[in-house]
């Protein structure tokens, strides 16, 4: 579909939404293909028009796809990603309403189009409000109570049912797990000429890394945002309790693991959580989950966590090389300040003798 069709869609929705008069202001992209605007009606409340056209990425996996299918169907399937499907936010969103949490609004959709109308929560990220002198704990915290309720609600549904029809809640499994920590060993060496891995090497990593992988498919029990950080919440200092944590992004969430969010929030890729702030969240959420195992569950965080940042690596080595965004290079250095000192753990073991032999310690920095 050309530009201006494209346009053509948009100016037809927004006109049938009764938003034809509404200005129209682009916000800054991602690192994805979707796009947004605020939209401001005559007389009325800012809105926000997301923007995801279907056919802009590889599919989204099917639920009876083997992983031989999902590879050949591409990385979404692999990593079981919505591929930006509107009728996946909608889906989830409904869902996080449905437990008193704070998901936008959606007063108009056009699932087959990729466009829909949402609420707008405004601009108070999280990461804005902290650096504008706002006390980060009583956020941090409080995002930790949103966890927490979505954690306490039990294992949800395999299928959610939002305005643009029923979705799958797919589970984050082995496939998808190793896949993302495939991201490492794929994507570095195109950066870095520092480093090279031959198939032994690949073949050891796999291994070193699966137990943890298993650890982390059995254990997916809750629902995970999936994309859980300070510059996806929003803060809503109107609302009461955990629903002031609005929260957006959410569109590929899958059934994960409980610590994933957590170690998104807490040992986040774009800014600094300092130990003694991330060791307070960790007691809080302990606090309102008593029941679980705390030695347990901090083992498989520490372990997710690693993975999850060496997939984060990856991405980034990806977004530098192939993409050419060189402005997440500025990242880097602490990923692996976070890989490293989760590497520490005696149940890394493993995964930190395979960074010892293949992995220069200046890379690693």
């Amino acid at each position: 579909m050309s530009v201006s069709d494209r346009e053509q869609l948009r100016l037809d929705f927004l006109a049938a939404a009764g938003l034809a008069e509404a200005a129209r202001a682009p916000l800054p992209g991602d690192a994805s293909t979707r796009r947004y605007e605020r939209l401001t009606p005559p007389g009325g409340p800012t809105l926000m028009l997301m923007d995801q056209a279907p056919a802009a990425e590889s599919p989204p996996a099917d639920p009876a796809w083997t992983p031989e299918q999902r590879h050949a169907a591409g990385w979404n399937a692999v990593a079981r990603l919505s591929a930006g499907r509107i009728e996946a936010f909608a889906a989830v969103a409904a869902h996080l309403k449905s437990l008193g949490l704070s998901a936008p609004e959606i007063p108009a959709l056009d699932a087959p189009n990729g466009l829909a109308v949402l609420e707008d929560f405004g601009d108070a990220l999280f990461a804005r409000v902290i650096e504008d002198g706002a006390e980060e704990t009583p956020l941090y915290l409080t995002a930790i109570e949103a966890l927490a309720a979505l954690h306490e609600a039990g294992t949800p549904p395999e299928v959610l049912t939002g305005p643009g029809g029923d979705w799958p809640l797919l589970t984050y499994d082995e496939t998808a797990l190793q896949g993302g920590a495939d991201l490492f060993v794929d994507w570095l060496p195109r950066l870095d000429a520092r480093v090279a891995f031959d198939a032994a090497a690949v073949a050891e990593w796999r291994e070193a890394w699966a137990p943890i992988v298993a650890s982390g498919a059995a254990g997916a029990s809750v629902m995970a945002h999936r994309d859980y950080h300070a510059e996806n919440l929003i803060w809503l200092p109107e609302r009461e309790g955990a629903a002031r944590v609005g929260m957006i992004d959410f569109q590929d969430a899958v059934r994960a693991h409980p610590s994933w969010d957590l170690h998104s929030l807490l040992q986040d890729a774009r800014r600094d959580v300092s130990p003694a702030l991330e060791a307070e969240a960790l007691d809080r959420y302990f606090a309102l989950r008593p029941q679980v195992d705390r030695a347990a569950f901090m083992a498989d965080y520490a372990g997710l966590a690693a993975l999850n940042e060496a997939r984060i690596i990856g991405i980034f080595a990806r977004l530098i090389a192939r993409d050419g965004k060189p402005r997440y290079r500025q990242f880097l250095p602490r990923m692996w300040r976070h890989l490293n000192a989760n590497l520490d753990q005696p149940a890394l073991a493993p995964v930190a003798r395979w960074f010892d032999r293949h992995v220069p310690v200046e890379v690693r920095a």
